[in-house]
């Protein structure tokens, strides 16, 4: 962990029913790979896909929403058994407002993890905003929480982890 909580921050990560993920910079380190074919590639952590599956056996609803769309970021939504996986969104924050209302939740009870400012605007409307240690300065302005490890390097199992510990 990157810094001590504090009891609202303890709070904030209880609150939470939905754990929303941007990708590139967050579930990836943000580097673009391509094929000879031209088809993109990126690398995953094995660590943050472990983590997903936990807060999802504990009860905790994960959501990945991202601008990006390949046949690649499918797999991986299906591998984690990701139940809003949402490809090729630009503007993030109504498909986020209408996962929530498909739950019956509220945006103060979503965690949503990210890196850039293409989520600026989710940032700053959930209970509970977390940048991953390399993001933008914005972003991490916006953080209700910054991350110790890098976007693609364990962020998202940082999250994960204390999702678990401070559940109820």
């Amino acid at each position: 962990m990157s810094q001590i909580l504090d009891a609202d921050l303890i709070a904030r990560f209880r609150s939470i029913r939905l754990l929303s993920l941007d990708l590139d910079g967050t579930l990836t380190d943000g580097g673009l790979y391509y094929a000879d074919d031209g088809s993109e590639l990126r690398k995953f952590f094995v660590q943050d896909g472990f983590g997903i599956l936990l807060v999802k056996e504990a009860g905790i609803e994960v959501c990945l929403i991202t601008m990006s769309d390949t046949p690649a970021i499918q797999k991986r939504i299906d591998r984690l058994k990701i139940r809003f996986g949402h490809m090729g969104v630009r503007d993030k924050l109504p498909k986020l407002q209408a996962i929530c209302a498909e739950l019956g939740i509220g945006l103060d009870q979503v965690c949503h993890v990210a890196d850039d400012l293409n989520d600026l605007d989710v940032m700053q409307a959930v209970g509970l905003p977390v940048a991953v240690a390399n993001a933008r300065p914005q972003v991490k302005a916006a953080a209700a929480y910054v991350t110790g490890a890098l976007g693609g390097h364990g962020a998202v199992r940082e999250v994960c982890d204390l999702l678990l510990e401070y559940k109820v």
